[in-house]
């Protein structure tokens, strides 16, 4: 049961009723299309002419349009209905340490049109050629019209100032984002943690039964982000922190992290942890340290050659992994974990060690299904595009 928050509620009103079915036949349309009008009617349980006036009003919104005509032995022919994915378009902005990335989505999440910049040290100057990229990928497509701005960040936002003012890997701080993007573009800027986003996206969009109301999704890259939906629900604590687990100290004597502490999750478990691993394994092996600093996809790379230093530095990252995802199954007990970054893709190595980890370590009985994600499907650039469609899918705010 969720209490009714006295200082920031919604009272019913006639429109209400209205609202949450229009959003409930939305969301069916868009999860089952094509479908048609009577089917509308039975897996939502409306009357057919609440539906009827429903999508004639979605359509004249250009929201939902009409296709194909079916065929029944006798009575009246269904006219099935889509998603209108050229109705609007979404801009999407991934920002990582390492660079960031920019998307043009149709509403159905489709990628029209993508492009990439460095993620600069100067915020300032950064959040200039950013807005000026967004505003020439909106100049190239001028029939269109947009819906907003979604922006996943590797770090937290302040719920009541909208500033990113936790992101230790990139060295902002208090940082805002939202308000030059919006005066330079003249659309609503959604700003997340890329951890939340990509469980949004996971939770709406993601191969995962209705039944599912607690899920967790785990972003592996420079660091480590949990995002939690739990009763259906994102959970951002207090001030928009909630979710740090990357900054939870694993190994008291382990390396430095960027936010100060010693042997924080991911600084023993992310990419970074095995590109630190690597040299030292190599040294440990007395072949000398590599001419040049490997990246982690340099490390994949290696290990499906199978070469052993690199093998044994995933083998270190994979045991990380395990333990903090225990962490997270004992005291969140979730549904369903999904892991999103490039260390998926050597998970016919990665996954055996993680899955006995957490055998090992998880007592109480908990269990969860850990599922990878395919890093060709862009995970993180999806949740922001999430980000935007939330405000016309997902539940209204009231009592």
């Amino acid at each position: 049961m969720r209490k009714i928050d006295l200082n920031n509620f919604r009272v019913a009103t006639s429109e209400t009723a209205r609202d949450i079915n229009r959003r409930i036949v939305l969301n069916l349309i868009r999860k089952h299309q094509p479908i048609s009008r009577a089917d509308l009617s039975r897996q939502s349980g409306l009357q057919r002419s609440t539906v009827s006036a429903i999508t004639e009003e979605l359509i004249a919104e250009r929201w939902v349009t009409e296709g194909a005509v079916g065929h029944l032995p006798r009575g009246r022919k269904p006219t099935f209905l889509h998603l209108n994915g050229e109705r609007a378009g979404i801009i999407g902005i991934n920002i990582r340490p390492t660079g960031t990335s920019l998307v043009l989505a149709a509403l159905d999440t489709r990628f029209l049109m993508q492009d990439s910049m460095p993620t600069w040290k100067n915020p300032s100057k950064f959040v200039n050629e950013l807005a000026r990229r967004v505003q020439a990928m909106m100049r190239s497509n001028p029939e269109m019209a947009y819906e907003g701005i979604g922006v996943a960040l590797p770090g937290r936002v302040d719920l009541e100032t909208n500033r990113l003012v936790f992101a230790p890997n990139l060295g902002w701080d208090k940082v805002d984002l939202k308000t030059p993007l919006e005066q330079a573009t003249g659309l609503r800027v959604e700003l997340e943690n890329a951890a939340n986003a990509c469980a949004l996206a996971e939770f709406w969009s993601g191969r995962h039964p209705e039944s599912v109301r607690h899920l967790i999704a785990v972003t592996i890259s420079e660091g480590i982000g949990v995002g939690m939906i739990l009763n259906g629900q994102i959970v951002k604590g207090s001030t928009g922190l909630a979710g740090e687990f990357g900054h939870v100290t694993l190994q008291e004597d382990g390396p430095v992290c960027t936010c100060g502490n010693r042997g924080c999750w991911e600084v023993c478990g992310s990419n970074v942890a095995a590109v630190r691993h690597y040299p030292e394994a190599v040294s440990r092996g007395r072949a000398g340290r590599p001419r040049t600093a490997p990246t982690f996809e340099d490390i994949l790379r290696l290990a499906e050659e199978g070469e052993a230093k690199a093998c044994e530095a995933l083998d270190y990252v994979a045991g990380a992994l395990g333990r903090g995802l225990a962490m997270l199954l004992t005291g969140m007990a979730p549904d369903v974990i999904v892991l999103i970054g490039e260390v998926t893709r050597a998970w016919n190595r990665v996954g055996p060690i993680v899955d006995r980890v957490i055998r090992e370590r998880v007592r109480t009985g908990a269990e969860a299904r850990i599922v990878p994600t395919d890093p060709d499907t862009q995970p993180r650039l999806r949740g922001t595009i999430a980000l935007v469609l939330q405000k016309h899918l997902g539940a209204p705010l009231i009592a």
